[in-house]
């Protein structure tokens, strides 16, 4: 039986979230996905709020993955705590509120979500995200896996497609916002793309407004980051698997 898996590229700010409200369960009738995961990490810029998290899941996703902005919006905590569909990455030290891995009961059975972080170039330096997944495999039965490797470095995120190719049903890379074009079958055949992309305005630099990230990489006394206007768009990634094996069969980008 297939069971198709909808990705989507992190959530910027109000546009995000608007593109989100108005055509999530449209891209999902669209593309017939069963299961949907959305990177939220930046819905409110930097970080998510409680009220942010519920109008994601309210549109359609099933479980929203997180990055190095978990806990910017400190009001997320104790919603995480109660609510195991939102995780943080699995590599954050372990006194760390909320969970890095779900097991969801769906209508092919467990599906298990791993929430990871790289390492490089982040603004600090998390457990090592290869030796961990090592471990969390161990406990996991269910025979669809799917991971997120919200990294900086693309050699990163391959490293791991690698590592867990035949291993994990499909593994996906966010936080640089900007779509890769190596959505593929891995050999062994896990699902990969280095980069799924990012949901919300089209014209910007990552969602902000590209006046901002110019003055920044220019030198210019510091502003505080706001996101763009006008047109958006949803970038996201379909994974057809193989429900008995676990297996990918097809992985394809789709986009609004």
């Amino acid at each position: 039986m297939d069971f198709r898996v909808l990705c989507v590229g992190d959530v910027v700010g109000n546009p995000g979230l608007n593109e989100i409200r108005r055509n999530l369960r449209r891209l999902i009738r669209a593309t017939g996905a069963d299961f949907t995961i959305v990177n939220g990490e930046n819905a409110a810029v930097v970080g998510i709020t409680p009220d942010q998290a519920e109008s994601i899941f309210d549109a359609g996703a099933d479980v929203i993955t997180l990055g190095n902005h978990t806990f910017q919006k400190r009001e997320i905590v104790p919603y995480m705590e109660d609510n195991r569909r939102i995780l943080r990455p699995l590599n954050y030290a372990p006194q760390t509120p909320g969970e890095g891995v779900c097991v969801l009961d769906t209508k092919i059975g467990d599906v298990a979500v791993i929430d990871l972080i790289g390492r490089v170039n982040m603004d600090y330096t998390p457990d090592n995200p290869f030796l961990l997944v090592e471990k969390a495999l161990k406990n996991i039965s269910a025979k669809v896996i799917l991971v997120e490797m919200h990294a900086e470095a693309t050699s990163e995120k391959l490293a791991m497609g690698y590592m867990l190719d035949g291993r994990v049903s499909a593994l996906w890379g966010t936080h640089t916002h900007v779509p890769t074009a190596d959505v593929q079958v891995l050999p062994k055949g896990t699902g990969y793309v280095t980069d799924l992309g990012m949901t919300g305005p089209k014209v910007s630099v990552l969602g902000i407004r590209p006046d901002l990230s110019i003055g920044r990489f220019r030198g210019d006394i510091p502003e505080r980051y706001r996101w763009a206007e006008g047109e958006t768009k949803m970038e996201a990634v379909l994974f057809t698997i193989d429900s008995e094996s676990g297996l990918c069969k097809t992985a394809e980008r789709v986009s609004l």
